[in-house]
């Protein structure tokens, strides 16, 4: 038990920081899922820049290591990316297709 009344607001604060960092990193934990399942690009990328901007901020926070938040970010641009080629193969399997049927 806190012997000083600064130990005991400490234990406080510490308690509402803690609950609230751990609502963020689920937020943006739910954000990531939700980008990683999205099929539309344009979406896609409006959920990119909002998730790449709740890691800075968790990173800023040290709720999360900076290194973690870059490594995250590049890997979701990269399935951003991905998204976007995997259209254009299907349009262009389509264009070949019939011009093979032809």
């Amino acid at each position: 038990m806190a012997n000083h009344k600064s130990a005991e607001t400490r234990i406080r604060n510490s308690a509402t920081k803690r609950l609230r960092n751990r609502y963020q990193a689920k937020t943006t934990r739910t954000n990531i899922k939700n980008l990683r399942a999205s099929t539309d690009k344009v979406e896609a990328q409006t959920l990119l820049q909002k998730v790449s901007s709740m890691l800075d901020k968790l990173a800023k926070k040290n709720v999360i290591h900076k290194k973690k938040a870059s490594n995250q970010k590049s890997k979701l641009a990269r399935v951003v990316n991905k998204i976007g080629k995997e259209v254009a193969v299907k349009r262009a399997s389509k264009k070949t297709a019939k011009k093979v049927s032809k």
